[in-house]
């Protein structure tokens, strides 16, 4: 399946980018490989790319509130979901939610995840999931922009992606609000990064033809997006 281009890294937003950073290496597993001021880099075992990214004037998600939205959140795969949730909150996270089979709980941020039980020796990403009014329709744009075949699709939400490759699901909410990045208001929470050629333009060409907005926000080798459903999102070229 052709694509623009391919997922890169899961951004999330944060005031305090490296503890929230320093919360995810110890409770998920994740390695950090780069920090400056505004940014960190974080990688998985199993192949995930993060990112946390300064926003100071970060307004925290009040999941399950329809006026204070997640917009994404990343569901992670453990062995011992009522261990993990434990260590999850030793280490400053809030238990929202348990369930049979998953756990819900908020970072430092305020971000919601997912700890959901799996037969696995070490966590994991079970993917990233993005609320939506009507999945079908967002992951029609988001199989065309990353090239990922629907593996399931029900009342529930869709799913894209296979085995081996990055599992992107969207989720039906009730009383769906949109981001309005950059109004702080009405924040992003969490935003995809994605890597394309090094022509731009015509990257950018084929995102609006699937139905993006452009945003006004650039830099040398990224372009900010709107998804269909009002998600930002950024188009990257390579760097040198």
């Amino acid at each position: 399946m052709s694509a623009v281009g391919q997922l890169k890294t899961v951004v999330w937003d944060a005031a305090d980018i490296q503890g929230l950073a320093d919360f995810y290496v110890a409770v998920a597993g994740l390695t950090q490989h780069y920090a400056d001021d505004e940014w960190v880099t974080l990688t998985s075992p199993d192949g995930w790319r993060f990112g946390v990214q300064r926003a100071l004037d970060h307004v925290a998600p009040q999941w399950p509130d329809p006026a204070h939205p997640q917009q994404m959140h990343v569901d992670f795969q453990v062995a011992d979901i009522d261990a993990a949730a434990e260590l999850a909150e030793l280490h400053g996270a809030t238990r929202l939610r348990d369930g049979e089979s998953w756990h819900v709980l908020a970072d430092p941020a305020g971000h919601p995840f997912c700890l959901s039980r799996g037969q696995v020796e070490r966590p994991g990403v079970s993917g990233v999931i993005v609320d939506t009014g009507d999945p079908p329709a967002l992951a029609r744009f988001y199989s065309g922009l990353l090239g990922l075949e629907v593996g399931y699709e029900g009342p529930d939400g869709v799913l894209l992606g296979r085995e081996g490759q990055p599992r992107v699901m969207f989720q039906q909410v009730a009383q769906y609000q949109s981001p309005q990045w950059p109004d702080p208001t009405r924040p992003q929470q969490l935003h995809l990064d994605v890597m394309i050629g090094a022509d731009a333009d015509a990257a950018e060409e084929a995102a609006l033809a699937l139905g993006a907005t452009r945003l006004p926000g650039v830099g040398e080798n990224w372009r900010v997006y709107a998804d269909p459903h009002g998600h930002p999102f950024c188009l990257l070229t390579p760097v040198g």
